[in-house]
């Protein structure tokens, strides 16, 4: 009888479709080694350009290491890479409209972040738009660093701490500020709640 009833529910129970409420969270690691195998870098030859130890690249493709939102940069940049071409590398085709809920996800521990791909990661596409949510005490670096492009950021919520050469800077929600390529910058949240930074580069 039991088994019967087994039977039956299988039966009628209808097949489960993929849950589109959370974002569609990425392997870095594994991004990360396909980025640098489409791009015929080696893992020594990346670790050179982008002042890491060829073991802590490896770590960070086998995810046994977690990299500073500042470092992710290099890493990119030793590609010849941008940021936004780490979901292009785990994430290579879909629709254009990306639906809010379903977002493509890389986590960054140490700096206590994740950062959401806004924009379809195809060919082609002239910017590149990231939503980065800083949860409280999260940094982009230990230092102040640089990006190879031009940045335009904007607060959405919560309130973040922008260092600079020259002094600090407290952006709130709908602040925005343009950051010219070469600056050296520092994101930090000290807040008692996330933070969540729309940035826009160009590619």
């Amino acid at each position: 009888m039991n088994r019967e009833r087994n039977q039956s529910s299988k039966t009628h129970v209808p097949s489960k479709t993929p849950d589109t409420t959370v974002p569609l969270e990425q392997s870095l690691g594994q991004a990360l080694r396909r980025l640098r195998e489409s791009e015929r870098v080696s893992l020594r030859t990346l670790a050179s350009k982008c002042g890491f130890s060829p073991s802590f690249i490896s770590q960070v493709e086998l995810n046994q290491a977690s990299p500073s939102l500042a470092s992710l940069e290099r890493i990119a940049a030793g590609i010849g890479a941008t940021l936004g071409d780490f979901f292009q590398a785990a994430e290579r085709s879909g629709p254009e409209l990306v639906r809010a809920s379903h977002r493509p996800m890389l986590q960054s521990g140490w700096s206590r972040s994740q950062i959401e791909s806004l924009g379809h990661p195809g060919i082609g596409s002239r910017l590149e738009a990231l939503l980065v949510t800083m949860h409280c005490g999260g940094t982009s670096g230990s230092k102040l660093h640089t990006s190879n492009s031009e940045q335009f950021v904007m607060v959405i919520a919560g309130s973040v701490m922008l260092d600079l050469a020259d002094g600090t800077q407290v952006l709130r929600r709908g602040d925005a500020i343009t950051i010219p390529a070469g600056t050296p910058h520092r994101w930090e949240n000290k807040g008692t709640k996330d933070a969540q930074l729309m940035k826009v580069t160009p590619r």
